[in-house]
């Protein structure tokens, strides 16, 4: 794992390369026919966003199964996707339909996730302000696992489940959330393990031991295990190795049943990164524990996300502007920004930018992709490469667009939020229609 690229903070990312883009970028089925032109599920990319307009999220469908199957191989029976990165009933059912359990983080997202018919006993809530109303669906539901995150949270369950009949599995099984003190190396905003953060009980200060010992005094409850989460986007599988180190020592005593590692696998975004498997992930946790003196029968698991997600999707945007400004720099303007892709805003995130017309076209043209939006910031690729013959009315790509795009995005400036299409087979279909103007004034009063 040492030859792993590790990066400290999302912004350090390198420029993309002019050449055409990388195939390690594109989604399973991706490829390239006579005259340049992309397809992905045997659909051809542009008659996609002829077909359905822009922006336009394309998820190649057997990208997302496969990645599911390599992460129940990977880890066996219990591996959560981690909802937040794209979730809508479809996505919901695929991961369901190829073994995975859910981990939803929201009463919202459990909500999608049961309308979807996910098995309520696949289920894992997390998050760290669980609410009465979404502590109730819950044990009234009969989820798999509520990840309990502070002393709150355990008063809250404490008192709600001495005034309700038990659910359909008896106590509630719960996990309690550490925060081990490992402090991933990505950007400040998406590490989660260190002792100062927002989530769970800290390990060094006496908190998570204290956290056990009140849960075991709630009847309505059963601790069956431990969880943690380090941090998202994580590049070097050794962290994750530090985490099982960490908790080892306060795991082991307590004889629990399960150890989940939470998620936080990283993705490459652009040409020249690399990130660990899903095997070596898993492969690295599991060596860990062995070496930790985690008991053989242990039930360890994890929950990916964006590693499931990320790279089966891209985003397609139509070129409006192009604007050039001698000696500083040439603007190209899409039909989206922000409001469906927000992270170079929030993490400085850097991204590849391609045409499917000409897919193995040379890039060497420096632009700045932006967006609509009344925003200097709206910047989709600060440092984007296209070919010489970019034109308004271009459609442009950007790859590695399947996590925290569509389930991030807002309607900022009151932009519609894009469709979603699933393409398999060379078919496509919406899995999320495109917003019109008319549901923007749906919540008006």
């Amino acid at each position: 794992m040492d030859g792993l690229v590790e990066r400290p903070a999302e912004q350090a990312a390198p420029s993309p390369d002019e050449g055409p883009v990388s195939p390690d970028l594109l989604p399973l089925t991706a490829r390239i026919g006579p005259g340049g032109r992309l397809s992905v599920g045997g659909a051809d990319v542009v008659a996609l966003a002829e077909r359905f307009g822009t922006p336009l999220f394309v998820y190649d469908e057997e990208h997302l199964r496969e990645r599911c199957r390599q992460a129940v191989r990977a880890w066996g029976d219990g591996v959560a996707y981690a909802t937040k990165a794209f979730l809508c009933r479809a996505m919901a059912r695929l991961a369901a339909d190829e073994g995975m359990a859910l981990d939803v983080s929201t009463g919202g997202e459990l909500h999608v996730a049961l309308a979807a018919g996910v098995p309520p006993a696949r289920l894992v809530l997390h998050g760290n302000n669980k609410t009465d109303d979404e502590l109730v669906r819950a044990l009234e539901t009969g989820v798999a696992r509520i990840v309990v995150d502070s002393f709150d949270e355990i008063d809250r369950l404490a008192r709600l489940t001495g005034r309700r009949p038990r659910g359909p599995q008896g106590p509630q099984p719960v996990l309690l959330r550490v925060t081990p003190g490992v402090e991933a190396h990505t950007h400040e905003f998406v590490r989660t393990g260190q002792e100062d953060s927002k989530f769970g009980f800290g390990l060094s200060s006496g908190a998570a031991a204290e956290g056990v010992a009140r849960l075991s005094a709630v009847p309505g409850v059963t601790l069956v295990g431990i969880h943690a989460h380090i941090g998202s986007q994580v590049f070097r599988a050794a962290s994750f190795a530090q985490e099982v180190e960490a908790l080892a020592g306060f795991f082991i005593p307590l004889g629990l049943a399960e150890l989940c590692v939470g998620g936080g696998l990283g993705v490459p975004y652009l040409a020249g990164e690399r990130s660990p498997s899903m095997e070596e992930w898993a492969a690295t946790v599991l060596d860990a524990c062995a070496r930790s003196g985690i008991p053989a029968g242990t039930r360890v698991t994890a929950e990916p996300g964006r590693s499931i997600v990320a790279t089966a999707g891209m985003t397609l945007y139509r070129v409006g502007t192009i604007k050039q400004i001698p000696g500083v720099r040439t603007y190209v303007a899409v039909d989206g920004g922000m409001s469906d892709n927000p992270r170079p805003v929030l993490y400085g995130s850097g991204y590849e930018t391609f045409l499917p017309r000409a897919a193995d076209a040379v890039r060497p043209r420096p632009v700045r992709v932006v967006g609509k939006h009344c925003e200097s910031g709206d910047v989709v690729v600060a440092d984007a490469r296209l070919p010489l013959d970019t034109a308004v009315g271009d459609v442009v790509a950007t790859p590695v667009t399947g996590a925290y795009g569509y389930s991030m995005a807002s309607n900022y400036n009151k932009v519609p939020r894009a469709a979603v299409v699933f393409v398999a087979d060379g078919e496509a279909r919406v899995v999320v229609r495109r917003e019109t103007h008319d549901d923007l004034l749906r919540l008006d009063a």
